[in-house]
């Protein structure tokens, strides 16, 4: 909120409300400044909000690694769900619960919430990744499925013409696999599947996870500035 509109608010709340017990101008605009600090205002400084969205296939630690990354990326804001098989995932692979990734979001979504704001296109966002992307939920968003509030976010994103990333994780692929990717990418989506490279001489798993969220970062405009690229030979 910028420092007019925090002014302007402020004189609003001194001139409209009864302030019982201030002794002064200047306490009651404390009370005022307390009582905006209180309203549901974006966080000072968003330049993006986007939606991550984790699902029941293997690799929920790109996911959380994606959450970790944009949580220190200044003016990002973060709406998280994941879907309850991607619940389940989670703690069998990295033994972290829903609650345990609450402090990485803005706001966290239950699935089931068909009325919560990611599922109206008047919500602005500026895109979704799914990380990773189940071929389950893959096909049900080619198919138009919008049966959980995770869906519906990710069948908004394409009409609404934002930026869909899907980091689908399966191997090897069948013929329909591949027809709904190339389905899904003549809507407008971006299958961007965590595929690992090895110029970069990784020393770690998180070495191999953090290039390929380099990459969906690039997509996003978010990548740092000390992400690993290939100059040639």
């Amino acid at each position: 909120m910028s420092g007019s509109l925090v002014r302007a608010t402020a004189v609003q709340l001194l001139s409209g409300l009864n302030y019982s017990g201030a002794r002064g101008p200047r306490q009651a605009l404390s009370r005022a400044l307390v009582l905006i600090s209180e309203q549901k205002w974006p966080r000072l400084g968003v330049q993006l909000r986007l939606i991550v969205a984790i699902t029941g296939a293997s690799g929920s630690i790109f996911g959380v690694r994606l959450l970790e990354r944009l949580r220190r990326t200044a003016g990002v804001e973060i709406h998280l769900v994941l879907s309850r098989a991607g619940q389940q995932v989670l703690g069998r692979e990295t033994g972290k619960t829903l609650d345990d990734l609450r402090p990485l979001a803005d706001r966290t979504y239950d699935v089931d919430d068909l009325e919560a704001p990611l599922a109206s296109g008047s919500f602005a966002t500026q895109g979704m990744v799914i990380a990773p992307c189940s071929v389950r939920t893959m096909s049900a968003i080619a198919a138009g499925l919008t049966s959980s509030l995770l869906l519906r976010a990710a069948d908004v994103t394409l009409k609404e013409r934002r930026r869909l990333i899907l980091m689908v994780r399966e191997t090897p692929l069948h013929l329909g696999h591949l027809r709904t990717m190339v389905a899904l990418t003549e809507m407008g989506a971006i299958i961007a599947p965590p595929i690992p490279a090895f110029y970069h001489k990784p020393q770690s798993i998180l070495d191999l996870v953090d290039h390929s969220l380099d990459r969906v970062l690039d997509l996003l405009g978010l990548a740092p500035q000390d992400a690993y690229r290939w100059s040639g030979a």
